[in-house]
């Protein structure tokens, strides 16, 4: 009989490591969106076609909805080193505050930004609108470039603060 166990709790040790594989997963995909497929599309004539909007919906809906489970993921690990007091180098509360920031802005960009732009690209795409951009989506494009950034930025430097404080946590320990 064919015996099946549920795994164990993850070990202390593995939370770095998990929040390492999450944020650098998050951000290289996050760059390979904005920088490579989206530019693609567009240089490809992709964004004339008639069902561009709802593809572009669609892709950026499921991305959005990974990025909302990769914070939850990445505010979970910090709050659970903060709790056990592993987070050697940054200590206080900051870990924790950009990790929310990234839950916030991916909130922002799953059920307000991808809407909002995904409706200005139906109705332009439904009138045969000209290619030009109307004022309000420009605004709108310009407010999700800055929240990228923002968390690229973000992201970056709790990649970074992650990986120090694992680097020193391997690190033997001196002896006075």
């Amino acid at each position: 009989m064919l015996n099946f166990a549920l795994p164990s709790a993850p070990r202390a040790q593995s939370w770095p490591l998990l929040l390492l594989v999450a944020l650098g997963f998050w951000l290289s995909a996050s760059l390979a969106m904005d920088l490579i497929m989206m530019p693609g599309l567009f240089a490809a004539g992709m964004m004339t076609q008639p069902g561009f909007a709802a593809a572009g919906y669609l892709l950026f809906g499921l991305f959005n909805r990974l990025e909302l489970l990769l914070a939850a993921l990445c505010l979970s690990g910090f709050l659970v080193l903060a709790r056990q007091g592993r987070l050697i180098r940054h200590p206080g509360p900051w870990p924790q505050v950009l990790a929310g920031a990234l839950l916030a802005i991916a909130l922002t960009q799953t059920y307000a930004l991808t809407p909002l732009l995904s409706g200005w690209a139906f109705s332009l795409s439904q009138m045969g609108a000209d290619p030009g951009l109307p004022g309000a989506l420009v605004l709108l494009h310009g407010f999700y470039w800055s929240l990228e950034l923002a968390k690229w930025t973000v992201g970056a430097a709790l990649l970074r603060w992650c990986f120090q404080d694992s680097y020193q946590a391997l690190e033997p320990e001196e002896v006075i």
